[in-house]
């Protein structure tokens, strides 16, 4: 997996980097995205910005390459799942609680209209 997915000695610090710090900032800001009602492109923008932050992370602390468009992508990649989870789960709350009348919970990540809605 090393060269693949991470560059850097060991798979934790990728873990610690890229999927717990990145991946709890993308969770933010896929929810702070969602609570004001934005549209999800808007989700995708900042995403972007955090996989550059990320790799400036591993290029600043673990000597880690900055410029390097796959580990970019690879962390992007990382950043965009857990953030496009973040936003659908927040998104589902709110329309299911603010739109009690019209929609019930359908998983984590989804609603459904009621019936007879």
């Amino acid at each position: 997996m090393q060269g693949i997915l991470y560059e850097e000695s060991t798979i934790w610090l990728f873990l610690l980097v890229t999927v717990v710090m990145g991946g709890w900032m993308a969770w933010m800001i896929g929810r702070g995205i969602a609570l004001g009602w934005k549209p999800f492109w808007q989700a995708i923008l900042s995403l972007l910005l955090l996989g550059v932050a990320v790799r400036f992370i591993h290029h600043a602390l673990f000597e880690g390459s900055f410029l390097s468009p796959h580990y970019y992508v690879v962390d992007t990649i990382v950043l965009l799942i857990i953030g496009s989870a973040g936003f659908r789960a927040t998104r589902a709350r709110q329309m299911t609680t603010q739109y009690r009348w019209l929609y019930e919970r359908n998983g984590p990540f989804a609603w459904r209209a009621k019936a007879g809605a």
